[in-house]
């Protein structure tokens, strides 16, 4: 679509906010900069000449709605979620117009389902939760290895991650999801979310290239418990992080990424490695690319741009498998990812009981 059309990105000086602001430009959108910190808005501004700067705050909603005002879509990229998506959902359903955040929080993406089900069908408005690496991704994938299936035993979500170093906002997003479940580790399983104080598993992962064989961390789980049972019938969803990713995540003295491209982004590369059983048949598909914060934009919008040029399969809540055709969009994404199929036999013996 393009054509200078206006998509409003909250926390747009943000670090995958300033991805999506980049992108939206690329693709001939105008973006509109919101977020609740004037200064910042206006120092970003200063690095892209033109863009309109409107600041917001999720506890004013008459802020909001002057925000969104003229806009045909709105990004949310500002966490944590627990706080912003309730209040930026509601402004887009007043506004009616389309919603997609690239939120990571489990608990923050259940109540966007759970309490905007119903109101955003009723308003005839597409409301896409976790578009982004973590949710977003990892349901595309799962959704087209099901392909012909009507359901299938389990799903398997293994991330392999090169290095992992988190911004302000996923440690700020993962303190607040962590304290609203109370410190206990969670699991999706037998068709529901389960809560547990298990220590956590390892196991060892066969990742396709470049990443090869690797540690991971068990039930490390993700956004992807949320979105792939929203729409698929798979009764037991599992993710997996690098346990080398997962010790730089939680790291005294983690920094932030660091750019080392004229797209700002970061040295970090990652393997997204999806295995799907049904019966005694398998089937798997990886997707390789670089920086996890900036494929997120593409992801993000690549939603809106489909959403915006009727091809949304639905309106409401849904997620990215259930509102768009998740082969049409992983092929769209080819610039920023590479899809392969790994070899079969990797995985043949791999079950619940090699967790440890």
């Amino acid at each position: 679509m393009g054509s200078g059309a206006a998509v409003a990105v909250f926390g747009a000086y943000g670090h995958t906010g300033r991805f999506v602001v980049a992108e939206l430009c690329e693709r001939g959108y105008l973006p509109l900069l919101l977020g609740r910190d004037q200064d910042k808005l206006l120092a970003l501004a200063r690095t892209r000449p033109g863009l309109e700067t409107r600041q917001a705050a999720v506890d004013d909603p008459a802020s909001l709605d002057r925000a969104l005002r003229g806009a045909t879509a709105v990004i949310n990229c500002a966490g944590p979620f627990a706080s912003t998506a309730a209040a930026l959902v509601a402004a887009a359903l007043r506004a009616g117009i389309p919603y997609v955040d690239v939120a990571a929080e489990i608990e923050a993406n259940l109540d966007t389902f759970r309490h905007f089900a119903a109101p955003a069908r009723a308003a005839g408005v597409v409301v896409v939760p976790a578009m982004a690496f973590f949710g977003g991704l990892g349901d595309l994938l799962v959704t087209t290895v099901m392909d012909d299936w009507a359901a299938a035993d389990e799903a398997h979500i293994a991330y392999g991650l090169t290095s992992w170093r988190p911004t302000a906002g996923t440690r700020a997003s993962g303190a607040v999801s962590a304290q609203r479940r109370g410190r206990r580790r969670v699991r999706y399983t037998s068709g529901k979310l389960e809560y547990h104080d298990d220590a956590p598993s390892t196991l060892e992962w066969p990742f396709p290239a470049p990443l090869g064989s690797q540690r991971v961390i068990g039930e490390f789980t993700m956004a992807d418990v949320v979105t792939v049972p929203s729409h698929l019938a798979v009764p037991r969803v599992c993710t997996y992080m690098a346990a080398t990713a997962a010790a730089d995540l939680s790291a005294a003295d983690a920094s932030a990424p660091t750019a080392v491209d004229e797209r700002g982004r970061s040295a970090q590369t990652f393997v997204v490695d999806v295995l799907v059983r049904a019966g005694g048949t398998q089937r798997r598909l990886a997707a390789t690319g670089r920086d996890i914060y900036a494929i997120s934009a593409p992801l993000a919008v690549e939603a809106v741009d489909r959403i915006l040029t009727g091809r949304a399969r639905t309106v409401g809540v849904a997620s990215a498998g259930a509102a768009f055709d998740a082969p049409d969009f992983l092929a769209a994404l080819s610039p920023d990812l590479s899809l392969h199929v790994p070899r079969e036999s990797a995985l043949a013996g791999f079950g619940p009981d090699h967790l440890r």
